[in-house]
């Protein structure tokens, strides 16, 4: 594996202690997201990697800050950390180590400042959310604050077309994998009282809430997760132009990526109805598998087969 600090000489970071912070957001994802943090330190340019590495950890530290404690405790803790970023942002530093190394890496790309207003105000979505009325409620959320939130991550990869046109093809990345998160982390979601399916949706399968509460895997809840497995797997394969936005370099990455939504779409179209019955589990040898192709060609739509 390539040289953490070589990594850090080609991305052109050289203070001291800016090196140490990019290395504690590294540490970060890696502690809390090992597959993520295995993918993209394989397949991210050596230039790029402090950045990719950092952009994701702040859409997960953020992401933590939101999801723990009691509600009063979260919106506490998400002010705090409004707060702390805003200053960053306005000051260029900080004294959190991951937003010293974030700013760094945003103002090094360019990236908009409204990405990160918009985030920051879409997180409190999340902080009661309440489940999505219908299509329009869900691609509200996506625009509120999936879309933001993978821009600040996406968003630091160079890109060979206008800053509109990418964008746009990341909001359809936004939207495939958040679809396919709904299936992933159905169960989850559930025993937290958090019921993410379009409630239109259920109703136009005949599925109610107690199914999901209960575990039922019944005809009509198959159908409900195959049709909206299929909708996102359409996102997911239009999303698909994006790779043909990005450099060369960047393109196996973004291929992988996008392949393990591909994979984990084959585990949920497998699984049926059984997702209200245990989690979605990304098979790690098909994860491998992703990692080896993406380099050298692109990927099969599926790898079930």
């Amino acid at each position: 594996m390539r040289s953490w600090r070589r990594c850090l000489d080609l991305a052109g970071v050289r203070p001291a202690g800016l090196r140490a912070d990019y290395t504690a957001a590294a540490r970060y994802l890696r502690r809390r997201e090992p597959a993520l943090y295995g993918v993209v330190r394989l397949q991210a340019p050596a230039a790029f990697l402090p950045h990719a590495l950092t952009g994701a950890s702040m859409l997960g530290f953020t992401d933590d800050v939101c999801d723990k404690g009691s509600p009063a405790d979260r919106v506490r803790q998400l002010d705090a950390w409004t707060g702390h970023v805003t200053r960053a942002l306005d000051t260029g530093d900080s004294h959190h180590p991951l937003l010293r190394a974030f700013v760094h890496s945003a103002a090094e790309a360019g990236l908009p400042r409204h990405w990160f207003d918009d985030y920051l105000a879409g997180t409190r979505i999340d902080l009661e959310f309440p489940g999505f009325a219908d299509e329009s409620a869900y691609q509200h959320y996506i625009d509120t604050l999936t879309w933001p939130g993978i821009m600040l991550s996406t968003g630091l990869t160079p890109h060979l077309v206008p800053d509109d046109e990418y964008a746009a093809s990341c909001r359809l990345v936004a939207d495939a994998c958040q679809r396919t998160d709904l299936l992933t982390d159905l169960t989850e979601d559930v025993a937290e009282g958090r019921y993410a399916l379009p409630l239109t949706d259920l109703d136009r399968f005949g599925v109610s809430q107690e199914d999901l509460v209960r575990g039922r895997a019944t005809g009509a809840v198959r159908e409900l997760v195959l049709a909206t497995a299929d909708r996102a797997r359409a996102t997911l394969l239009e999303a698909g132009r994006v790779v043909a936005q990005v450099p060369v370099e960047y393109r196996p990455l973004v291929r992988v990526l996008l392949g393990l939504y591909h994979h984990r779409l084959d585990v949920i179209g497998a699984m049926g109805a059984d997702v209200v019955r245990r989690p979605v589990a990304d098979n790690p040898a098909d994860c491998l598998r992703l990692v080896a192709q993406s380099r050298h060609e692109p990927l099969p739509l599926t790898l079930s087969a």
